[in-house]
């Protein structure tokens, strides 16, 4: 049976590409299981639309969010901060370092705008329009509004982290969302990945897989 086919406007849609790098692939410190399989298919998509974003994770050395930032913590645990509960992660995407590059074989000629996230020192940021204090903007909900993007493909890493709190943010600022599943790979620890997909679903994010655009 064939798959429903998903239209897309190339004068008011763009596809937002988050943190495909190396740090989040094949051998880095915050390896997605698979996250380097997105690269084919996102280099796929990205002739499909006339406006292309990226998103990098772009973290100083001790960063808050770094388990290594505090004493006897282990990534993956939580701790509280201002802004809420946090998540310590291993760390990862150190601004100038390889880790924190883009994959390699990433196409980055059709990208109109690399956004870089996670610069204070003091708060993480997963979501490519907010910081994670849900207040401080990173720009770009204007800069999409201004070129007319109303719609929104969302492909990247991780699904159940930086995918979700952009898609999420998204939709909270108006967008149209639609989440390129086969695109995106998740961290997936204690279900995230399920409770991610049905917090997007109730949202109103609509899932695709990238043969169904056209």
């Amino acid at each position: 049976m064939s798959m429903k086919r998903v239209r897309l406007d190339p004068t008011r849609s763009a596809l937002l590409v988050i943190d495909v790098q190396n740090d989040f692939c094949a051998s880095g410190t915050l390896e997605v299981k698979g996250g380097e399989e997105v690269v084919p298919i996102i280099n796929n998509l990205m002739p499909h639309f006339g406006q292309v974003f990226l998103t990098q994770d772009w973290h100083p050395r001790g960063h808050l969010s770094f388990a290594s930032s505090h004493t006897d913590a282990q990534p993956f645990q939580e701790i509280e901060t201002p802004y809420g509960r946090q998540t310590l992660w291993p760390d990862h995407c150190i601004q100038g370092t390889r880790g924190a590059d883009t994959h390699p074989l990433l196409l980055t000629h059709p990208v109109r705008t690399i956004l870089r996230k996670g610069m204070n020192h003091q708060i993480d940021s997963y979501s490519a329009f907010f910081e994670n204090d849900r207040k401080t903007s990173t720009g770009l909900g204007g800069l999409l509004t201004e070129l007319g993007i109303r719609e929104l493909f969302l492909a990247g890493l991780a699904t159940d982290f930086c995918v979700l709190y952009s898609a999420m943010d998204a939709r909270r600022l108006g967008f149209d969302v639609v989440l390129v599943q086969d695109a995106c790979r998740a961290v997936d620890r204690e279900d995230s990945l399920q409770r991610a997909l049905n917090q997007m679903g109730k949202a109103g994010v609509l899932f695709a897989r990238s043969r169904q655009i056209v």
